[in-house]
């Protein structure tokens, strides 16, 4: 299946097609939906990142590159960043970014799978996924992946949405997702079913416990959830033994 036809379904193995499709409007709407939020829970990650100078970063999903480009702004341990993604488009509008940043020298992007990547063994301090592991097929094998190419001792940082625990907070945010983000993202996207695909994979998405079980199922030693914005998003953290 692919995305071309908004009146389709989309399925995990080709989102990467959805995302192209948006990516002019991506940046903009992520900003607008999440009424800005989604630029604060990123730098939430600098907290979780580890202590140790000349850390070398790979960031998968990467998209227009705001996770690499927020860590590396933000944290001045990290020596270099390589950010990979499916979607050429949004690499395209990423590197742009990075140019006017002048964090060429820093910021690397290229296209790469999160299911498999080229990268060796051992060799990343951080390996991070922001708004991106729900929308892989199998997590668990996209974990092991992360896992690998980790240094020992390195650290995966996950940023994912996911569904508040208080019932009230949930029911609006389900409201929220399921009418008003399909409405206003499908106006300005013209492409409604990326915008119903979002909250799709959210509510069916395992979060809290449940995600830090896939990632003790994937090797991670001791992961853990750090809910924010009463669960709204989620930063997970785990180790590679």
């Amino acid at each position: 299946m692919t995305v071309l036809n908004d009146n389709l379904p989309i399925s995990k193995s080709d989102s990467w097609r959805m995302f192209d499709d948006i990516s002019p409007r991506y940046d903009f709407l992520n900003r607008l939906l999440s009424f800005g939020l989604d630029a604060f829970w990123r730098r939430q990650l600098v907290r979780f990142l580890p202590a140790q100078h000349n850390q070398k970063l790979l960031d998968l999903a990467t998209g227009t590159a705001d996770v690499p480009l927020t860590l590396v702004r933000h944290h001045k341990n990290i020596e270099y960043a390589v950010g990979i993604d499916l979607a050429d488009k949004m690499l395209s509008i990423g590197q742009a970014k990075v140019t006017r940043a002048k964090l060429e020298d820093k910021i690397t992007l290229n296209h790469g799978d999160a299911r498999q990547t080229n990268f060796n063994a051992d060799v990343f301090n951080v390996v991070t996924m922001a708004f991106g592991i729900r929308n892989v097929e199998d997590p668990l094998q996209v974990l092991r992946e992360m896992r690998r190419v980790l240094k020992p001792q390195g650290r995966t940082l996950i940023l994912e949405f996911s569904l508040p625990e208080n019932k009230i907070l949930r029911a609006g945010h389900l409201f929220y997702l399921r009418s008003v983000v399909p409405a206003i993202g499908g106006l300005i996207s013209g492409h409604g079913a990326a915008y119903r695909y979002l909250n799709q994979t959210i509510e069916h998405f395992p979060c809290g416990a449940a995600f830090c079980a896939i990632m003790e199922d994937a090797g991670f030693r001791n992961p853990t959830a750090h809910p924010l914005m009463g669960g709204i998003a989620t930063i997970y953290a785990g180790e590679k033994g």
